[in-house]
Order: structure tokens, then sequence, then C-alpha cells
């Protein structure tokens, strides 16, 4: 099971990631700085929480998890 600073982490160095690619193909298509960073943050803004609660309902279900062995002989 996965903490929630674990979750939280993972959240943060996931949006600096994609802000960066946001901000970049939104200045190659209109050229303009200013509306590529407005709009990588914006979309940041949204997403962080957007995929913060999408890990911890995944943390819940059980699909694809392997539970580990109890006791070892």
């Amino acid at each position: 099971m996965e903490t929630q600073k674990r979750s939280i982490a993972k959240t943060i160095s996931w949006r600096i990631v994609a802000v960066i690619i946001t901000g970049v193909v939104t200045y190659f298509l209109t050229g303009r700085l200013d509306f590529a960073v407005s709009v990588g943050l914006a979309d940041t803004g949204v997403k962080i929480f957007t995929y913060y609660a999408h890990e911890r309902i995944w943390t819940r279900i059980s699909y694809g998890k392997v539970r580990p062995l109890e006791y070892e002989i």
C-alpha cells in the first residue's frame, strides 16, 4: 500500500514534467511564451488534484496487486 506522502510526491514530480511538456507544446503552437506559461500553470492547477485523487482511488482497488506471503519456511 502506498502512503499519502508517496502519492503526493509522485503527483508533484509528474506535474513538473507535465507542465514543461504542456508549456513547450503550447509555445511551439502559438509562439507566445506568456500564453504557454498561462496554459501550463492552469493545466497543472486542475490536473494535480485530479491525479492525486486518481492515485488514492487506485490504492483502494485490489486489481493487479499481489499479496505478500504472511510467512516463510
